[in-house]
């Protein structure tokens, strides 16, 4: 395969052209040191390089204006728009900023078409007063505003020309333009030729200094086409240059040099589907897996959404021992960009010196903060989880610092008075503080991202410098993302050596025999129509701007010229529907298949990853000697009623919370958890009832207790759950449930001391611990549990648990005492107060006439639900609400039984399928 910039060079050394004399423009940097390569392989005698430029170099060259970034051009449109506003009227930046950029592009697109700038915008505020007519004779003041704007944007765009004009800058449209007027005077002073290679859509700036130099006869042109294309009128690879052709007048004595006709030659293409972006990169790597060296060499791989890189980097196999990466890693995704970035999040929201704990977790969780604080961060992570610390002061912040980190933590969370100079002395000092304690070997990827980012922070401090419209951190961060978002980290390597991966600019005039092209997917390849401009359709039309219709014709122009002289292809799309325009299939590869060539062979599969059937199998832990032992310390310390019923329920979480005991890791509690509102209102009522121990109560102590609720309610949420808000979202909801249960529930005993009834407290959160005697182990075995509230109720005892849950009766009745140890769903609750009523009947014998049973917070009209015996008759059996010795006796033979079966070394514990809704 010969490629096409080898073409140009063979025909031209063929002429004898003094190449050392000639200037050669091509579309990109990367096409010219190509074409420096190859002309040192096919030059046979020694000869000086000749110049070789960029389009972009080439304008600023005839313009003698240098170019600068779009950040620079927001800033000098921003001095010029306050110069031509008065002050009462102007915007602030951050205001300004939101719809200036926009108009700097339509600015950049007039200039590069050459557009008349003043009927131009002429036309356009005309539109914008017809598309807001109105009945009213007067127009409103927002109104009269609005059509201001319009017609002052030549004002604007007369004052930016002017302003970067006397400093010799300009923004890219304005080179173009200026270079198109100065063309005739710079071509008068040349010497050399000009060759300009493998360009395709010209704006109408470039176009005019093209067709200057080629009359004047200083320039030749080679455009990179195939015969097919240029035949076929409809299509759009050849959509500009077909209007070249036509409209130059050039083109009427002079033909198109070097057609190819390599597109008709044979070619093997492949259309594969493949799901996710990270089958893709995979399936790359599988194919690169089966060329051979040589083959490699000839090979690039084209990124097509130039995010797969890392991807794609990480599935390289073994085989590809070179690869040269033309396209740069964008400095966005590097980790420490996004520390930055959060850490001028955080700064620009001015806050009072107290720092949520989210803030604070995102940066203590930073890899590259643990790497250079040790287990410290980790530590600090744990301390704020385990204390529950919502919103944490700064001071108290750097109290628990050590002295060796304190310089990194006020980098990071001192105040930054809301001043960008000292954001970006914090942000510069970090860099320094990470770079003095990273291993210079091991980090060296790391290092070339802190140097990258030290480079950025200075282009930053030279514009807060120079521009005094950066005042505040919230700007600072804004200007922070645009910077960073065109910054890329360029990775070194040989060239023209090994396997080649590009993104699909790169691409440009350079030809390979062997492609693998990804993301080849509708909203990738073509871009799709996205609109970042406040000029109607219509008026690009009519002016003949680019619309979507040329961007499309871009995109097929680079995708067949990938094509055209290739003679292997792979392109790869994505089969997912994960988002917009995800999963579809580009219209390329429809065109592809319907205008297939006969000499090419085409193949079209979608791969389906086979996923085994994971067997859902539950596990089964046998009981070593070691787990028997923490069986028999466990007993020793007491079974409690919540572990029984977790064993019930599933005796594998049993194994792993308290045979294992491993817990749920801490976490900050933001919102209230359900489990500390029940904490909250049990320990409110503890402190009225307590109180109130041993003697009868009276409805004037209970009003009293139900004046002081709000308070110590309050007082409560203080204790189990810091220092977070409660005056407002979910936090007041929850303190308002909390507080309406505990007051409902006071007035329910005032209700019913007020019908006759008498009442006295016997205990309240009463702890016990008793030894239940199982003969068939040598171990002793206890109970442990704290029963809420024990009272006597009109004479006779009542065993209390409070549940600030809903609970119904039939979940306090037990009809097969067989059930009891096995069904948690049904039985949990009443397994719970019998344990209870036995630890106190163990402790001191109880009446033969003691009740027990649930308060329900969420039930409270039903009152007090009583355990009760049902016999197995259905609907309208007898039912006892007694809990007897023989009620008692009849427990005590499940729960040994469950017991027996825990401490039992032969029987493992084994997982149970949960119900979704046995919570």
């Amino acid at each position: 395969m010969i490629s096409f910039i080898e073409q140009v060079l063979q025909e031209l050394l063929s002429r004898n052209t003094n190449i050392s004399e000639t200037t050669f423009i091509l579309p990109s940097k990367r096409a010219g040191a190509s074409l420096v390569n190859r002309l040192s392989k096919l030059s046979s005698k020694p000869m000086f390089a000749p110049r070789v430029l960029s389009i972009e170099d080439f304008s600023e060259e005839i313009a003698g204006l240098k170019s600068i970034d779009n950040i620079t051009a927001l800033f000098e449109f921003y001095s010029a728009y306050l110069a031509c506003t008065p002050k009462e009227q102007s915007e602030g930046f951050e205001t300004f900023s939101a719809w200036a950029q926009t108009l700097l592009y339509d600015f950049n697109e007039i200039d590069r078409y050459l557009i008349d700038y003043k009927s131009f915008f002429g036309y356009l505020g005309d539109i914008q007063e017809m598309n807001h007519w109105y009945l009213q004779e007067e127009r409103t003041p927002l109104m009269e505003n609005y059509l201001l704007f319009w017609n002052k944007i030549p004002e604007y765009y007369e004052a930016l020309q002017q302003q970067l004009e006397k400093k010799q800058l300009a923004y890219q449209g304005m080179v173009y333009r200026r270079a198109s007027e100065k063309i005739s005077e710079y071509a008068g002073k040349l010497t050399g030729p000009f060759v300009f290679i493998g360009f395709n859509a010209l704006n109408t700036a470039e176009q005019n200094i093209l067709q200057f130099l080629l009359e004047a006869g200083k320039a030749e042109v080679f455009w990179d086409i195939d015969e097919v294309f240029l035949k076929d009128e409809q299509h759009d690879v050849s959509l500009f240059l077909r209007n070249y052709l036509k409209t130059w007048p050039y083109f009427r004595d002079n033909k198109p040099q070097l057609v190819s006709r390599s597109y008709s030659e044979a070619k093997n293409i492949r259309m594969i589907g493949v799901p996710k972006n990270i089958g893709q990169a995979k399936y790359v790597g599988e194919l690169l897996s089966k060329l051979s060296p040589e083959a490699l060499k000839e090979t690039a791989v084209v990124l097509g959404d130039e995010s797969l890189l890392l991807p794609v980097l990480n599935s390289l196999p073994p085989n590809v021992d070179e690869v040269n990466i033309t396209m740069g890693f964008a400095l966005q995704n590097a980790p420490i960009a996004f520390l930055f970035e959060h850490l001028l999040k955080v700064h620009s929201l001015q806050g009072d010196g107290t720092h949520y704990y989210k803030d604070l977790m995102l940066v203590l969780s930073h890899p590259l903060v643990q790497q250079v604080t040790g287990g410290f961060s980790r530590r600090l992570l744990e301390t704020i989880r385990k204390e529950n610390l919502v919103y944490i002061k700064e001071a108290d912040l750097f109290k628990a610092v050590p002295d060796e980190f304190k310089p990194l933590f006020k980098a990071c969370f001192g105040d930054w008075k809301n001043d960008p100079q000292i954001a970006l002395q914090n942000l510069q000092e970090l860099i320094m503080l990470f770079k003095n304690r990273l291993d210079h070997d091991r980090d060296k990827i790391t290092l070339e991202f802190l140097y990258q980012l030290h480079l950025l922070l200075n282009q930053i401090n030279n514009l807060v410098s120079e521009y005094p419209y950066i005042n505040s951190v919230k700007i600072l961060f804004s200007v922070y993302k645009d910077f960073l978002s065109s910054k890329t980290v360029d990775f070194r390597g040989k060239p023209f050596s090994g396997l080649q991966l590009m993104g699909m600019l790169e691409s440009r005039v350079l030809d390979f025999k062997n492609v693998i092209l990804t993301s080849v997917n509708e909203g990738v390849l073509p871009a799709g129509k996205s609109s970042n401009s406040f000029i109607p359709f219509d008026l690009k039309c009519a002016y003949k701007l680019p619309t979507y219709k040329e961007k499309d014709a871009v995109y097929t122009y680079h995708f067949y010229h990938l094509l055209q002289r290739a003679s292997q292809v792979h392109l790869l799309y994505n089969t997912e529907s994960d988002g917009l325009n995800a999963g579809e299939k580009s219209r390329f590869l429809l065109q592809l298949e319907m205008e297939a060539q006969k000499n090419h062979h085409i193949e079209n599969f979608s791969i389906s990853p086979v996923v085994p059937p994971v067997a859902s199998q539950l596990k089964t832990i046998h009981k070593s000697a070691g787990v028997i032992e923490k069986l028999k310390a466990r007993a020793a310390e007491g079974f409690s009623p919540s572990a029984l019923t977790t064993y019930i329920r599933n005796p594998l979480d049993f194994y792993r919370q308290y045979v294992l005991e491993i817990r749920e890791r801490e976490e900050v509690e933001e919102t209230v958890a359900y489990n500390t509102l029940g904490t909250v209102v049990h320990d409110t009522l503890e402190t009225f009832y307590r109180e109130l121990l041993g003697e009868d109560v009276s409805v004037e102590k209970l009003e009293n207790a139900l004046e002081k609720s709000n308070a110590e309610i309050e007082k409560q949420f203080r204790e189990h759950y810091t220092k977070a808000p409660l005056n407002s979202g979910q936090n007041l909801l929850i303190f308002e449930v909390a507080r309406r249960y505990v007051r409902n529930f006071l007035r329910s005993e005032i209700d019913l001391l007020k019908q006759g009834n008498s009442l006295k407290i016997l205990k309240i959160e009463e702890k016990l611990k008793v030894q239940i005697p199982i003969e068939e182990l040598d171990f002793p075995v206890f109970l442990k549990g704290t029963v809420d509230r024990v009272d006597e109720f009109n004479g006779r005892m009542r065993i209390i648990d409070y549940k600030t849950g809903k609970v119904e009766q039939n979940k306090v009745e037990v009809v097969d005492w067989d059930e009891i140890s096995l069904d948690y769903d049904k039985y949990s609750k009443p397994f719970q107060i019998l344990t209870y009523a036995l630890m106190m009947h163990v402790d001191s014998a109880l009446p033969q006439d003691l009740e027990a049973g649930i308060i329900s917070f969420k039930n409270l009209k039903v009152g007090f639900l009583q355990f009760c015996k049902k016999d197995k008759k259905g609907y309208g059996a007898k039912k006892d609400t007694n809990i007897t010795s023989e009620t008692l006796d009849e427990f005590k033979i499940q729960l040994k039984n469950l017991i027996l079966e825990i401490c039992d070394p032969e029987v493992p514990f084994v997982e149970k399928e949960i119900k979704q809704n046995s919570w």
